[in-house]
């Protein structure tokens, strides 16, 4: 099949919401651009938070778009999402690509439709980490029943529905070991996109830690303002979220929180921070490139993405030559207070140059260009299996790469 006729095939997108712009909504928008005849289907949109290559696009929401406030309480609508999902007509299309990190994946497609699945993971709140969201007190006894009834239901879909799909993508070799314990399915890695290519302000670095990030309780976000408070460090808080008003409240004069920044700002204080903790245990962490394409060191929880984006090292072992930054061992503020420390003591010796270059692997071009030649490689392959033309591949020379 040649590029032009690539770009004829009638493709779908199904992401879980479009409720705010964070990382699985970056990786759709990027693969938006690389099929702009592509339709959008959604549990729920708002319109307000799409980004360029998704504005103006036909975007097709389910039901729960018409519940009252349903992109502010959509997480407690778990209950609905399969019925959700079903109920999208992809009749039509020849080539499905589902966001997955919620019910996406368990759209219904024709037999002769390719449905792929980039995976940013399997539902944390289902598998990993289910007695911790189960286990929330602040949540109460009823929240507490209805979950755990819903969501036993729900695992049993989630598994289903992953057979639904004839190729899976995974964000991470993290991610894809989870595919591959929860679902027993194999999946390629490909990073998701980050926009690496950035301009330094030039400004010089000020005494002062960063996070960034939704403010959630798994991002641990309080073991930054613990270990900064011990240590009497100056942090920064960038983001929004749930746990704001009990990180507020813990938090002593050494802590700054700004809440949600436009991007220019955000990037000045990528700029000019002496380096990035990342408490959390995520499964990528673009934060933490981002940082890295300022040339800023990352401070992590050495468990889960960071371990493939960070080039760290522990605390009493040798760096930072060729390191982009430190982890620590254990999510306390004792672990975290020692990679600081250790940090500090060979904070000089870090290679802002370096730093910036090893961000570079994950550029959104490449996230592109390897998300291309999987859809032509699945599409030849899954044609070919069914004894059709399987004369997909052109010459890369000529492939969209951008």
């Amino acid at each position: 099949m040649e590029e032009s006729q690539l770009h004829q095939l009638r493709i779908a997108i199904v992401h879980y919401w479009f409720a705010s712009r964070r990382g699985g909504e970056l990786t759709v928008e990027a693969i938006a651009e690389l099929f702009p005849q592509a339709d959008i289907f959604a549990l729920v949109a708002d319109k307000d938070v799409l980004g360029p290559s998704l504005r103006g696009r036909h975007i097709t929401t389910s039901f729960i778009q018409r519940i009252p406030f349903s992109s502010k309480i959509h997480r407690y609508l778990l209950p609905l999402y399969p019925l959700a999902t079903e109920q999208f007509d992809l009749t039509k299309y020849d080539v499905v690509i589902s966001s997955e990190s919620g019910p996406a994946k368990g759209v219904i497609t024709r037999a002769d439709t390719l449905h792929i699945c980039y995976c940013h993971t399997p539902m944390r709140y289902l598998w990993d980490m289910y007695h911790d969201y189960r286990n929330r007190s602040a949540d109460g006894r009823l929240k507490k029943f209805v979950f755990t009834a819903s969501a036993h239901y729900l695992r049993q879909w989630d598994l289903a529905s992953a057979a639904r799909v004839d190729a899976f993508v995974a964000n991470s070799k993290n991610v894809a070991n989870r595919i591959r314990k929860h679902y027993r399915r194999e999946a390629v890695v490909i990073h998701p996109p980050v926009h690496t290519d950035v301009e330094l302000a030039g400004t010089d670095v000020e005494d002062f830690y960063l996070c960034v990030g939704q403010l959630v309780d798994y991002k641990r976000i309080d073991l930054a303002i613990q270990a900064c408070t011990m240590l009497g460090r100056k942090l920064v808080i960038i983001g929004d979220g749930e746990e704001y008003k009990r990180l507020r409240k813990m938090a002593g004069p050494m802590v700054t929180f700004l809440g949600s920044l436009p991007w220019q700002e955000l990037h000045s204080h990528y700029d000019r921070c002496r380096a990035l903790l990342f408490p959390g245990e995520e499964d990528f962490g673009i934060v933490q490139v981002e940082a890295q394409a300022h040339g800023r060191p990352v401070i992590a929880f050495g468990r889960g993405g960071a371990l493939e984006c960070v080039d760290g090292f522990y605390p009493g072992t040798s760096g930072p030559e060729n390191s982009t930054g430190v982890f620590f061992a254990e999510q306390s503020p004792d672990s975290l207070i020692e990679a600081i420390r250790t940090f500090e003591g060979v904070e000089s010796s870090f290679n802002c140059n370096l730093i910036r270059l090893r961000a570079k692997r994950f550029d959104v071009s490449r996230f592109k260009a390897k998300m291309h030649e999987f859809v032509v490689d699945s599409l030849a392959q899954f044609r070919s299996e069914r004894g059709e033309n399987a004369s997909l591949r052109n010459s890369q020379e000529t492939s969209v790469r951008h």
